[in-house]
C-alpha cells in the first residue's frame, strides 16, 4: 500500500488491489459453483437437494464471515497510521472470535437442520441430500472462518495477490474431491450431492493450513508475528470487531438471506422450478463477484486513506470504484441476456429445467446494475467504518420491500416464481438509491 497523487496512479493501484480479489472471490465461489454443477450432472433431485442446502448455508456463512470482514478496515486504518502492533493484536483477536462463531454456528446447524428442512414440502431424497450436504459443510466451518480472518489481514496490507494464490488452489482441489465423492471414482463411494459437501469441507481445511503457513513464513506477514506470542482473549478488541462486524454481517445476511428465502419459497413449486431457479441464481451470483471484489478493494483503499488522514483521496477512490463496477456490469448484463440458453445448458440437459432457467436469467441480468452501484458504495462505507445505518437500509430494502412485494406479485397477480424475481429487482434498486444518499452524508462529514 502506498500514497497516490495522480488519477493514473489511483486507477493503477485500484486495479492492482481489485484484480487479485476478483480472482480470489471467483475461486472461493467456484467451490459452491462446482458443488451445484456436478450435483446437477448426477441427477435433478441431487441438484435440488444441494440447491436447498446451499441456500441455507450461504446466508449463514456470508453473514458470519461478514462479521469477520471488520478485520479489514480496522487493520487497514492501523497500517495507514503506522500502528503495526495494534494490527497484529486485531488479527489475533479476530481468529479467537472466528473460532467461537464457528462453534456457535456448528451447534445451531447440527441441532436445527432437521427442523428447518421439515418445514419445506420436499421430496424425501431431496431432503436427505440437503441434510447430508449441510452436515458435511459444517465440518469445514472452523477452518473457513479462520481463513477469512487471515485473508482479511493479507488483503488489508494490500497483498491481494497472495490471497489470490491461496484461494486459486481451492478450485482444483474442490473439483478433485467432487470427482471422487460425488461420482464415486477411484473406489470412493458415490454420494451424489452429499459428496459435494464433503469435498468443500476438505477444501476449506487445506486452504486454511496453507494460509497459516504463509502468514508465518512469508514477508511482509511474518513481520507481524501473528502466531509467535498469541494474545489472550480481549473483550475490548473483540467488542470493536463485533461492533463494526455485526452490522456488516447483518447487511450481508439480509442480502444473501433474501435470496435463500426466495429459493426456499420456490420449494412450493416443482423440482424443476427449484433446479432452474438455482441455476439462474448460481450464475448471477458468480457475476456478482465482480462488484463484490471492487467493493472489497474499496474498503482496503479507503480505510488506508482515512487512516492516513487523506479524505479527498478516499472520495476519489470511491468514485472510481463505482465507475468501474457499472462499466463492467454493462458487459455482464449483455452476456446474461444474450447467452442465457447456452449458460443454462452448462448445468442441465433437462428440457423443462433449461426453459425455466433461461427465463430466470433474464430477470437475474437486471439486478446486476443495482449490484454494481450498491456493492462499491457498501465497500466504501466500510472503509469509513460507517456500517450501522447501512445494515438497517439493507434489512428494509430486502425484507420490508423486496420479499413482501415479491409475495404479492407471485400470489395475487399470478406471476408465480417470476413475481419473486421482480420483488428482488425492486429491493436491490431501492437499496442502491438509499446507500448513495448515505455515502454523500458520510463523505460530507469527513470533508468538514
Amino acid at each position: 500500500m502506498y500514497e497516490t497523487t495522480t488519477n493514473g496512479q489511483k486507477w493503477k493501484l485500484l486495479f492492482v488491489i481489485v484484480s487479485p480479489i476478483l480472482v480470489t472471490q471467483i475461486a472461493l465461489y467456484l467451490v459452491t459453483f462446482f458443488d451445484v454443477l456436478f450435483s446437477s450432472k448426477y441427477g435433478t433431485t441431487d441438484l435440488a437437494g444441494v440447491s436447498i442446502g446451499s441456500s441455507i448455508w450461504m446466508p449463514i456463512y456470508v453473514g458470519i464471515s461478514g462479521i469477520l470482514l471488520s478485520v479489514t478496515p480496522i487493520v487497514a486504518q492501523s497500517v495507514g497510521a503506522k500502528k503495526m502492533k495494534e494490527a497484529t493484536f486485531t488479527v489475533q483477536q479476530g481468529i479467537i472470535v472466528s473460532i467461537i462463531l464457528a462453534m456457535i454456528v456448528f451447534a445451531f446447524m447440527f441441532f436445527s437442520m432437521n427442523t428447518i428442512l421439515s418445514w419445506m414440502p420436499l421430496e424425501p431424497h431431496v431432503q436427505d441430500v440437503a441434510h447430508g450436504y449441510l452436515l458435511a459443510m459444517c465440518f469445514g466451518l472452523v477452518p473457513l472462518f479462520i481463513y477469512t480472518v487471515l485473508r482479511c489481514f493479507i488483503d488489508a496490507l494490500g497483498q491481494t495477490r497472495m490471497s489470490m494464490f491461496i484461494t486459486l488452489i481451492s478450485t482444483p482441489v474442490n473439483i478433485f474431491f467432487c470427482y471422487l465423492f460425488i461420482f464415486g471414482n477411484w473406489g470412493f463411494p458415490a454420494l451424489g450431492g452429499v459428496g459435494a459437501g464433503i469435498a468443500s469441507a476438505i477444501t476449506y481445511w487445506i486452504i486454511c493450513f496453507i494460509a497459516i503457513g504463509i502468514t508465518i513464513k512469508a514477508k511482509p506477514f511474518s513481520n507481524f508475528q501473528l502466531f509467535k506470542q498469541f494474545s489472550k482473549p480481549n473483550w475490548k478488541k473483540s467488542k470493536e470487531i463485533l461492533l463494526i462486524g455485526v452490522p456488516i454481517g447483518l447487511a450481508l445476511f439480509a442480502e444473501t438471506g433474501i435470496f435463500a428465502v426466495v429459493t426456499i419459497v420456490m420449494s412450493q413449486y416443482s423440482t424443476e422450478v427449484i433446479g432452474a431457479h438455482q441455476i439462474a441464481m448460481n450464475f448471477a451470483s458468480l457475476s456478482y463477484m465482480i462488484p463484490l471484489s471492487i467493493s472489497m478493494g474499496a474498503t482496503i483503499l479507503i480505510g488506508y486513506e482515512i487512516g492516513a488522514g487523506r479524505a479527498k483521496d478516499a472520495r476519489d477512490y470511491t468514485k472510481k470504484a463505482i465507475l468501474l463496477a457499472v462499466s463492467i456490469c454493462m458487459v455482464t448484463l449483455a452476456i446474461l441476456i444474450g447467452f442465457r440458453h447456452e449458460i443454462a445448458m452448462i448445468y442441465s440437459d433437462d428440457v423443462d429445467v433449461l426453459s425455466l432457467a433461461a427465463s430466470f436469467l433474464i430477470y437475474a441480468a437486471f439486478f446486476q446494475l443495482s449490484d454494481a452501484i450498491q456493492a462499491p458504495i457498501q465497500g466504501a462505507l466500510r472503509g469509513y467504518k460507517d456500517v450501522t445505518i447501512t445494515s438497517i437500509m439493507a434489512v428494509i430494502s430486502y425484507w420490508v420491500i423486496a420479499l413482501p412485494f415479491g409475495y404479492v406479485l407471485a400470489t395475487f397477480f399470478d406471476l408465480g416464481p417470476y413475481g419473486y424475481w421482480i420483488g428482488l429487482i425492486t429491493g436491490l434498486a431501492i437499496g442502491a438509491i438509499s446507500l448513495s444518499i448515505r455515502l454523500r452524508i458520510v463523505q460530507n462529514k469527513f470533508r468538514s
